[in-house]
């Protein structure tokens, strides 16, 4: 079942989720922080750390956004970040926050669809994504093109939010994502579907196990999942 963020329009779900994003980006870092009450940097910080001992010298960071996981890749100490986003008002206010901190000589971040990416096979030492696989379209073929630019033996890692399975925490989640969350994002971002949008994009996303099998079924091996906070959120990872 395909959720789309606009649900009146005719517009397919690359567009529609391109749409949000622009819509959104000058105030989507304050409500990730404040919605997720900051529990969102301590998951990437355990994502990227996963990479440590891989030593990756060139990363690619899909569905960028404002660049927060470009960022937080730096403590490996790459040669080189890329990131790739399909919202131009993301990446816009990520291009800022580079230049405010001086890093934008190191990470580069250009428009682009994760689906058909424009560089060539074997690339990458890491391709990695947070919050950013769900929005995709068609997830395998995204997936799919995240293999191919990555080289023999480099690994992706990927964040993103999953559904608590365990009772009392499931209800407590179910009724923040579902009933308080889509109030405060709405009142802040003054998009009215965006943040409809993300608890229902959550529920039909094949998270756990289910996600694995995708990673496999394009190519991936060794995959793992590791469950954040309750199951808020997990990491899964995959080799090529």
């Amino acid at each position: 079942m395909e959720v789309l963020p606009y649900k009146e329009k005719q517009a397919d779900k690359k567009e529609q989720v391109a749409e949000m994003f622009n819509s959104i980006s000058k105030k989507y870092d304050f409500l990730n922080h404040f919605l997720s009450l900051g529990i969102d940097i301590r998951w990437r910080k355990k994502a990227i750390k996963l990479l440590k001992k891989d030593n990756p010298k060139h990363i690619l960071d899909i569905a960028t956004g404002t660049a927060d996981f470009a960022i937080e890749s730096l403590s490996l100490k790459p040669e080189k970040v890329t990131g790739v986003d399909i919202s131009e008002g993301m990446l816009s206010v990520g291009r800022e926050k580079l230049k405010k901190k001086s890093l934008d000589h190191i990470i580069q971040l250009e428009l682009g669809d994760s689906e058909k990416l424009l560089f060539e096979d074997n690339k990458f030492d890491a391709v990695i994504v947070s919050f950013g696989v769900r929005n995709f379209a068609h997830l395998e073929k995204g997936l799919a093109d995240m293999y191919r630019v990555l080289k023999p033996g480099g690994k992706t890692v990927i964040v993103e939010f999953s559904r608590p399975s365990k009772f009392p925490f499931k209800s407590i989640y179910n009724f923040y994502f579902k009933a308080i969350l889509p109030k405060i994002g709405r009142l802040v971002s003054k998009d009215q579907s965006a943040y409809t949008y993300l608890p229902e994009s959550v529920q039909v996303f094949p998270d756990g196990t289910d996600f694995l099998k995708v990673l496999e079924r394009v190519g991936f091996k060794n995959t793992t999942c590791t469950p954040l906070t309750f199951g808020v959120s997990s990491i899964y990872v995959g080799v090529k």
